[in-house]
């Protein structure tokens, strides 16, 4: 039963993206505009998203009650051990989530700083092509954003 569980957890997100996926192509073959397609892309990301994060402590807080309720009649010693080990794995979880919340925050942030200079830099070759140069600087900088994301990220899971 746990384990039917499981695996409708795991596919609830996927199978609402898809399906805020299709039902955002239907909407704009209709010919709603894209920025209310858009919003309501946005959010029902966010909705499926702060599920997502509720039912990730929902779970680790059971897991906690469970192995809690079942170390009670033990001794306390292996009770506190059982905390650390605990915490421990709380640990390493914030550890993971933050890592991924880094990589992909940094990426949105690169991917926003390509779309506004890459233009620019192509318009600026059209028109002057020396200063190529100068406008590949500029394009780069918005790369390293993500870069950098991956360099943090890298650095907490060494840490985890």
């Amino acid at each position: 039963m746990n384990t039917i569980l499981n695996l409708t957890l795991a596919i609830l997100p996927i199978a609402a993206l898809v399906g805020l996926t299709v039902y955002s192509i239907r909407q704009s073959k209709n010919g709603i505009s894209g920025k209310k397609i858009l919003t309501k892309n946005l959010v029902a990301f966010m909705a499926v998203l702060v599920l997502c994060g509720t039912m990730t402590f929902a779970v680790s807080a059971a897991d906690v009650n469970t192995a809690s309720d079942a170390a009670a009649p033990v001794a306390e010693a292996p009770a506190e051990e059982e905390t650390d080990e605990e915490a421990s794995e709380q640990a390493n979880g914030l550890g993971l989530l933050a890592a991924a919340l880094v990589t992909g925050l940094a990426g949105v942030g690169g991917g926003i700083a390509v779309a506004a200079g890459a233009p620019a830099a192509i318009a600026a070759t059209s028109e002057d092509p020396k200063s190529f140069g100068k406008s590949l600087i500029f394009v780069a900088l918005g790369e390293s954003i993500a870069l950098y994301g991956v360099v943090i990220s890298i650095l907490i899971l060494n840490r985890v």
